[in-house]
Order: structure tokens, then C-alpha cells, then sequence
């Protein structure tokens, strides 16, 4: 079906925290070591040029144009300026992110795994309205949980970013879904 999710396709992810969460998107230089740009969700799918598009590759050499399937390991690359880098795990949450269950900050590193395994997320889809064949659908529902030291955590938007554009910062929790607030489930969406 054309509605699969492959490798090498680009897309957006939205953030389902009040059904509207904002858009993963990199956001300004981090200076931590290896990372390339800081990451937040804007209110718009590409806040600058293709800051909030994302591809996806695989983490265990499935060929490009193969499909993704829910419990597969991947990278998600970002497309700012050609490249802004692969998503990442590491580093300390804030305080707050702390307090509600935050392991690690995120940013996108210059390459593939930048510490260990800090750039592979281990994808679940969410769909309860099937086809159930595992597969991973455009405008299905998604957990990402990084596999950085053996528990990584799973995505989340927290607190709100005082990045310039940025309406949420992002960052891992050990909770599925803390709260009940979906700030873990992202939703796929093909890019414009």
C-alpha cells in the first residue's frame, strides 16, 4: 500500500500533547559534545527551511525502500540546510523534565551514534484500526523509545522551550505515558 512508511522517506512528526504538541524540529546549535543542534517542537511543520523534516534509515541495514515495521530499530535524520544531523539521547534533562520522569536531554548529533547506540530509537506503532500486519503507516500514531544505555526512554515534549520559534522542549522519559497527557505519542505525517 503507498500509505507504508519506508526507509529513505521523509516526513514530519507531530506531537499529540493536547492534540496539538508541535512538530519535532532542530532549533539553534548545542554545545554539547558531539551534538549538532538543539531540539524542540514549533508550531508549524517546518519552522525553517526543512528544520522540522525528518528521514527515516535503518538501524539494522534494511535496504532503502523496504518498508518499516513496528519494533524496528532506526535513525531518524533531520533535513535542515541538507543535514541537521541524527537524532540523539544524552546529557541531563532539566530539573522539571527530572521531577516527571525525564532521563535524557535530545539533540541531533553530527553522525550515527555519537555515544554507543544514542542515535537508535526502536519504533511502535500505536494503530488499533489495523491492517494489523505490522507495519508502519503515514498518520499512525508512534512511540520512539532510544535504545541509549539500555534504557533510553521514551520521546517526549515537557516543559515549554524558550527557544526562539520552539514551543516545546523534548527530551526522554522513562514513562510510556506520563501523566496520560500523550506527550509520547507522535503521529507521522507525510512531508510537504
Amino acid at each position: 500500500m503507498a500509505n507504508e512508511l519506508h526507509y529513505g522517506d521523509r516526513f514530519h512528526l507531530l506531537n499529540l500533547y493536547n492534540g496539538d504538541g508541535g512538530y519535532l524540529d532542530v532549533n539553534g546549535g548545542a554545545s554539547a559534545g558531539g551534538a549538532k543542534y538543539q531540539v524542540a517542537t514549533a508550531a508549524v511543520a517546518n519552522r525553517q527551511g526543512d528544520s522540522g523534516t525528518w528521514e527515516i534509515v535503518s538501524g539494522s541495514c534494511a535496504a532503502t525502500g523496504a518498508p518499516v515495521k513496528s519494533g524496528d530499530i532506526v535513525y531518524l535524520r533531520n533535513l535542515y540546510q541538507g543535514n541537521g544531523g541524527f537524532l540523539d539521547a544524552g546529557g541531563s534533562p532539566t530539573a522539571v523534565q527530572q521531577q516527571k520522569g525525564g532521563l535524557y536531554d535530545v539533540t541531533t548529533a553530527w553522525g550515527k551514534d555519537r555515544d554507543g547506540n544514542s542515535s537508535r530509537w526502536q519504533i511502535f506503532d500505536l494503530s488499533s484500526t489495523g491492517p494489523f500486519d505490522g507495519l508502519v503507516r503515514f498518520n499512525d500514531t508512534v512511540q520512539l523509545w532510544s535504545t541509549y544505555a539500555d534504557r533510553g526512554g521514551f520521546l517526549e515534549v515537557s516543559e515549554a522551550s524558550t527557544l526562539t520559534g520552539a514551543r516545546n522542549d523534548v527530551d526522554t522519559n522513562a514513562y510510556a505515558n506520563p501523566g496520560n497527557a500523550n506527550v509520547t505519542f507522535w503521529k507521522i505525517l507525510p512531508a510537504t
